[in-house]
């Protein structure tokens, strides 16, 4: 598959996860097989705005490259300007668009899945973009609003003649969240409609469930969201897979123990020992979970506070 200049033979891609894909994640992914890595997304205000917090979003590291900053907004001047900062950075290689995200902060400013409800602003906002900017653009939505508003053929066919280069579909209404099978059904029409590439997303959390989705949508790539959170080890299994047929088996214990420690290190590099500790503790409790005692674990990690407390449970851990 291909997106611009680049060229991924096993497109197997990270998806962009709010609290989750930041830098020390994503170069994680990217050791592990990852081709192509996205960011959480980034508020176009914010940008413009030169908020602190979002500008040390922008910041990526070249352990992470190739990757795409995800973008979000509703109106085509602001969202062009956002773009235009953030290929000056020269951060990313691709620039996504949010036209997914169900959360209700996001939808009640017109943001993420409640563009799928206006789709001439959607177009607007997109023709906007990729004229703003001479790196490609690529764009993730839901299929629709809800089950009574499903237009993700018609969301797609504007994203294209905006002159988006990938499309990204996960196969849920913004009304479902993250409930429910994804349809992987309406994601095959989508591909079979686009002459574009179309990326295949939702529920695909091993080695069977990518067979299943790439016969039933005819994607070649895919995007894995949930499946990933504290499971970076997915992309090594699915990549190995795509290139030789083999199915790897999951993480040791000792790769689960050194894999936090190494996050956690990374936490502490960019975000400080105050901060660093307690996002680590989420990702600690994903990255033992289906292990025996994992519910005392969560609670031990829940009460972490630097790095010592974390390499003291962990030396519990068998």
């Amino acid at each position: 598959m291909r997106i611009g200049s680049l060229e991924f033979p096993v497109p197997v891609f990270l998806a962009p996860m709010a609290g989750v894909t930041d830098t020390p994640y994503r170069i994680l992914a990217r050791e592990m097989g990852c081709p192509l890595v996205y960011s959480e997304m980034v508020s176009d205000k914010g940008i413009n705005y030169r908020n602190e917090h979002t500008l040390k979003m922008l910041h990526t590291e070249e352990l992470e490259r190739p990757m795409a900053m995800q973008l979000f907004g509703a109106e085509p001047d602001s969202v062009a300007k956002a773009a235009q900062y953030i290929q000056s950075l020269n951060c990313a290689d691709i620039l996504d668009f949010n036209m997914g995200c169900p959360a209700p902060k996001v939808v009640k400013n017109h943001e993420g899945s409640a563009m799928l409800l206006d789709p001439e602003r959607a177009f607007r906002v997109l023709k906007a973009l990729v004229g703003a900017v001479s790196m490609p653009v690529t764009v993730k939505m839901r299929i629709g609003w809800d089950k009574d508003h499903i237009n993700v053929l018609e969301m797609a066919k504007l994203a294209e003649e905006a002159g988006v280069q990938a499309v990204a579909v996960h196969g849920r209404t913004r009304e479902q969240f993250y409930r429910d099978r994804a349809d992987w059904q309406i994601i095959r029409q989508v591909r079979e409609k686009l002459r574009i590439p179309v990326i295949a997303n939702g529920d695909i959390r091993n080695v069977e469930d990518l067979i299943k989705i790439r016969e039933v949508t005819g994607c070649e790539a895919v995007m894995v969201g949930r499946a990933a959170q504290g499971n970076p080890w997915i992309f090594r299994q699915l990549t190995h897979y795509l290139r030789t047929g083999e199915i790897l088996p999951g993480p040791t214990m000792e790769e689960r123990k050194e894999i936090i420690i190494r996050h956690l290190d990374m936490l502490l590099k960019f975000k400080g020992d105050y901060v660093g500790p307690r996002e680590m503790r989420k990702h600690a409790t994903w990255y033992t979970r289906g292990i025996k005692g994992n519910a005392e674990l969560r609670v031990q990690f829940n009460k972490a506070e630097n790095r010592d407390d974390f390499l003291r449970i962990l030396e519990k851990m068998k």
